[in-house]
C-alpha cells in the first residue's frame, strides 16, 4: 500500500510538472481596415507542428506548447503575413493580431486555408459559402444574392425563379433550419426565388448542411443554414449604395469606439435597408411581358457590436422583413417577420474554452387568398435561448449546450373542417460533442442530443456521428449520420400545383391521428428522420476538388394532412413515411482569375401512406448546375464576367381529372330552384403528372472603377432567362390561368462603395 501512495505521489509530482512545462496560446486575428474576424487564416509557430486555424470569431488556441521562445506567423490569402516573436511558459499567452491587406499590386503567397479545413473538418454535407463565393454568381437584377447561390449547391431543388422555395435531400422547407447568428429564422426567401431576405454584405459566413448534421442542430429532421453577420467597420464609417431595374439598397456601418491596437474595446455598427420595386418598375423597363410581375418587398436589418481585447463579445440585433404578391384574378400572397435577438461569446482569460450563446424573439405571419377559395393564414411568435461551451484540448474540441424554443402557431385552411386554438409549445434540448483529431489522419465527432417536446410530453435521445479518414492529403473518405426529430407539421394543399403557402403548426394531438399505421401502434406524434451520408474528397488534379456523396433519409414518420378526409369526424391528419436517396457530384476549378463550379444530383423521392405510395411535388429526378466566372484587368482585375446555367427534369403535379357541378344544399329548407351551383374539382391520382424540364440560362458582367482607396463604382449588366424559355410556374385549378416562370429580362446595375 505503501509502494501505491509514492507510485501516486511521483505520477502526480511527474504530470504536474509536465503541464507547468508547457503553455498556451489563444487570440484573435482581425482585418487591420475594417475589425472584421478573419476566418480560417492560418497561425503557426515557425519550425514547429505546433498551429491553428482561425474559427467563425476570428479566434484560435494553440496549447500544450513545450517552453521557449517561438516566431508566430499569421497568415491569409491577401493580406500581408504577420510575424511576431513570443515567450511561452506555463502562464496561457494572449493576442489580439491585425492583419493588413496586401497592396493590389503585389502578387499574394497562396495560402490554402480550404485545404486544411479539408483536413481538419470532417465535411461530410456541409458547405460553407462566403460573400466571395456569392460575388461569382451572376448578379441578376444587379446584385448577388443568398438565395441564387443556394440553388446551385448539389442536393438542394428550387422551385424556380418565383415561389421562393428550397427542397434540400427529399426535405420540405419546414424541415429546413435557418439560423441568423443563432436565431431561427422562419422564411428567409422571397416569392421572386431570386432573392433572399439578407443582404449579401451583411453576411460574414453560412454554413449549409444538406444532411448528417451534429448534435448542436436538431429540432428539424432535414437540413440546417447556419449564417453568421458581419460586426460592421471598426476603424472608419463606410457603405455601399446601389440600384437596378429589380430594387435598390442601402449599406451602412462603422465604428462608435474605434479599434486600434492599444484601446481595449471597440463598438461599431451595421445597418442594411433592401427592397424590390418591379411591380411598378417591370411596366416601364418591360413593356414585351404579357403577365404580371407584382413582386414587392422591404428588408431592414440592424446590429450593434460591442468587442474587448481579448475577443469577447456582445451583439445586438434587429430586422422586419416583408413581402408582398398579387397576381390580379389568381391570387394573392403575402408574409412579414420581425425579430430582436442579442448574441453574446465570452472568452475567459487562463483557461482554453469559450461560451456563446443566442437570446432572441421572432415574430412571423402570412396569409394567401386563392381567388374563388377561402384565404389561407399562419403565424408563428416566441422567443428561443441558445447556449453553447466549448472547451480545447490540443486539436480536440468538447462542446455541450443547451436550446430552448417557446412558441405559439396559429393558422387557417379551408380544408379543415374548423380552425384549431392557437397552440403553445416548448421545446428544449440538452446536447455534447466531441471532436477527435488523431494527427490529421483520422477525425471522429460522436454527439448526441436529448430533445424534449413539452406539448406532447416526449423526449427522445439522438445520438449522431461524423467522421473522416485522410487517406492522402489528396484523397479523404468521409461519413455522417443520426437520428432526428422535429415537432413541426407544414399545411399544405394537393390542389397547388405549385405550393406557396405553408401553414405551421405542432405535431397533432393523438385524437387527431390514427393510432396506428401500416400495422404499428404510433407511440410517438413527433416527425422522425435517420441520416446516412458516405463521401470522398479528391484533389487529384492541380487547382481542382471533387467531391462525391451518396445519402439515403428515412423519413420513417410523417404526419400530413389527411387528404381523404369526407366527413367531419374524419381524422385531420394521417401518417406517412418515405425515403429521400441518391447521390451527387461536385467538380470546382479555381485559378487565378478562373472559376468553375459543376454540379449534377441524381435523387429519388417517395411517400407512403396506408393507400398509396407516390412521388411528393419536389421530386426531381436529375439537376444539373453550370457556374463560371471569370476576371480580368490590368492590376485590379476591374471586369468581371459570369455564367450559369439551371437544368432539371420535370416535377410531378396532380392533374384534373373533370369539373363537376355541386349544388352544395345546406339544410333541407334551401330552394334548389334558387340555389346557385357551385364547381367541383375532381383530381387525378396524387402526382401521376410531370410538368416540363425546368431550365434557365443567366449572365452578367461587372466592370469597376476604382476612385482612390476607399471609393468603387461598379457598373453592371445582367440577362436573366437568356434564350427566353417559358418554364411553368402556376396554374390555377378553376380558371386554368397559367403562370410562368420570369421570361428573358435584362438590368443595368450601379453601386458605389466608399
Amino acid at each position: 500500500m505503501k509502494r501505491l501512495f509514492i507510485l501516486f505521489i511521483l505520477f502526480f509530482v511527474v504530470a504536474t510538472y509536465g503541464v507547468a512545462q508547457t503553455g498556451v496560446l489563444k487570440g484573435f486575428v482581425y482585418d487591420a481596415s475594417n475589425g472584421e474576424p478573419m476566418r480560417f487564416g492560418m497561425v503557426q509557430l515557425e519550425g514547429t507542428s505546433f498551429g491553428a486555424m482561425t474559427d467563425q470569431n476570428g479566434g484560435f488556441i494553440i496549447n500544450k506548447i513545450p517552453n521557449g521562445a517561438y516566431t508566430v506567423k499569421v497568415t491569409m490569402l491577401g493580406y500581408i503575413t504577420l510575424v511576431d516573436d513570443i515567450e511561452v511558459n506555463h502562464n496561457t499567452q494572449q493576442k489580439r493580431y491585425l492583419l493588413q491587406p496586401a497592396p493590389q499590386t503585389l502578387e499574394t503567397v497562396h495560402v490554402d486555408a480550404e485545404g486544411q479545413r479539408r483536413m481538419q473538418e470532417t465535411r461530410t454535407s456541409v458547405i460553407t459559402i462566403t460573400p466571395k463565393d456569392m460575388q461569382m454568381m451572376p448578379s441578376i437584377g444587379g446584385s448577388p444574392d443568398f438565395a441564387q447561390y443556394l440553388q446551385i449547391l448539389p442536393g438542394i431543388v428550387s422551385t424556380g425563379d418565383q415561389g421562393g422555395q428550397l427542397y434540400i435531400r427529399g426535405g420540405t422547407p419546414i424541415q429546413n433550419m435557418l439560423l441568423l447568428d443563432g436565431m431561427l429564422i422562419y422564411n428567409p426567401f422571397h416569392s421572386i426565388g431570386l432573392f433572399s431576405v439578407f443582404d449579401t454584405e451583411i453576411i460574414s459566413s453560412a454554413d449549409v448542411y444538406t444532411g448528417g448534421f451534429g448534435a448542436e442542430f436538431g429540432g428539424r429532421i432535414s437540413s440546417v443554414m447556419d449564417i453568421k453577420t458581419r460586426d460592421g467597420n471598426k476603424k472608419r464609417v463606410s457603405g455601399k449604395i446601389d440600384g437596378n431595374m429589380f430594387g435598390a439598397r442601402l449599406l451602412l456601418e462603422g465604428p462608435f469606439v474605434k479599434l486600434n491596437e492599444d484601446r481595449g474595446t471597440a463598438l461599431s455598427f451595421i445597418f442594411s435597408a433592401k427592397g424590390s420595386y418591379l411591380k411598378q418598375s417591370s411596366g416601364l423597363f418591360y413593356p414585351y411581358v404579357k403577365q404580371e410581375l407584382p413582386y414587392n418587398y422591404w428588408d431592414l436589418y440592424g446590429k450593434i457590436s460591442l468587442t474587448t481585447k481579448t475577443g469577447t463579445k456582445l451583439s445586438l440585433f434587429g430586422f422586419n422583413f416583408d413581402d408582398q404578391v398579387s397576381f390580379s384574378q389568381v391570387a394573392n400572397y403575402g408574409w412579414k417577420n420581425w425579430g430582436l435577438g442579442a448574441h453574446f461569446l465570452i472568452i475567459p482569460g487562463e483557461v482554453p474554452m469559450s461560451m456563446e450563446g443566442t437570446l432572441s424573439y421572432t415574430h412571423y405571419e402570412a396569409a394567401m387568398n386563392d381567388v374563388g377559395y377561402k384565404p389561407r393564414e399562419t403565424s408563428l411568435v416566441g422567443p428561443m435561448f441558445k447556449w453553447t461551451f466549448n472547451y480545447f484540448a490540443g486539436r480536440s474540441v468538447f462542446s455541450a449546450g443547451v436550446d430552448v424554443n417557446i412558441f405559439t402557431t396559429k393558422y387557417s385552411h379551408p380544408e379543415l373542417y374548423k380552425d384549431p386554438d392557437p397552440d403553445f409549445t416548448a421545446d428544449i434540448a440538452l446536447f455534447v460533442k466531441y471532436k477527435y483529431n488523431f494527427k490529421d489522419i483520422l477525425l471522429l465527432e460522436p454527439s448526441i442530443r436529448l430533445q424534449y417536446y413539452a406539448s406532447l410530453s416526449t423526449a427522445t435521445p439522438e445520438p449522431r456521428l461524423a467522421l473522416k479518414y485522410n487517406v492522402t492529403k489528396k484523397v479523404r473518405l468521409k461519413l455522417a449520420g443520426g437520428l432526428y426529430s422535429q415537432n413541426f407539421v407544414a399545411i399544405t394543399s394537393d390542389r397547388d400545383v405549385v405550393n406557396l403557402f405553408y401553414g405551421f403548426f405542432s405535431s397533432p394531438e393523438k385524437e387527431q391521428l390514427a393510432p396506428t399505421f401500416l400495422g404499428n401502434e404510433m407511440k410517438s406524434m413527433l416527425q422522425k428522420a435517420q441520416h446516412i451520408i458516405l463521401g470522398v474528397e479528391l484533389d487529384l488534379l492541380k487547382y481542382t476538388n471533387i467531391n462525391i456523396e451518396g445519402f439515403y433519409k428515412n423519413f420513417s414518420q410523417l404526419t400530413v394532412p389527411n387528404r381523404y378526409k369526407q366527413e367531419k369526424d374524419d381524422k385531420d391528419f394521417i401518417w406517412e413515411k418515405g425515403a429521400a436517396y441518391g447521390g451527387d457530384i461536385t467538380i470546382k476549378f479555381d485559378y487565378k482569375n478562373f472559376y468553375v463550379w459543376c454540379v449534377y444530383t441524381l435523387g429519388w423521392v417517395k411517400r407512403t401512406d396506408e393507400q398509396i405510395t407516390y412521388a411528393p411535388h419536389f421530386d426531381r429526378r436529375h439537376n444539373v448546375n453550370l457556374l463560371t466566372s471569370y476576371q480580368w484587368g490590368k492590376k485590379r482585375k476591374s471586369w468581371q464576367a459570369d455564367v450559369r446555367w439551371n437544368f432539371g427534369t420535370g416535377f410531378p403535379f396532380t392533374q384534373t381529372q373533370a369539373f363537376l357541378p355541386n349544388l352544395g344544399f345546406g339544410n333541407i329548407s334551401d330552394n334548389w330552384m334558387e340555389k346557385n351551383e357551385q364547381i367541383y374539382i375532381k383530381l387525378a391520382d396524387l402526382n401521376m403528372g410531370r410538368l416540363p424540364a425546368y431550365h434557365r440560362l443567366d449572365m452578367s458582367v461587372k466592370r469597376k472603377f476604382f476612385l482612390g482607396e476607399r471609393n468603387v463604382i461598379e457598373l453592371s449588366a445582367s440577362v436573366t432567362n437568356v434564350y427566353n424559355y417559358s418554364n411553368i410556374f402556376y396554374v390555377d385549378r378553376l380558371t386554368a390561368n397559367v403562370i410562368y416562370q420570369l421570361p428573358i429580362l435584362y438590368s443595368i446595375g450601379f453601386a458605389w462603395s466608399f
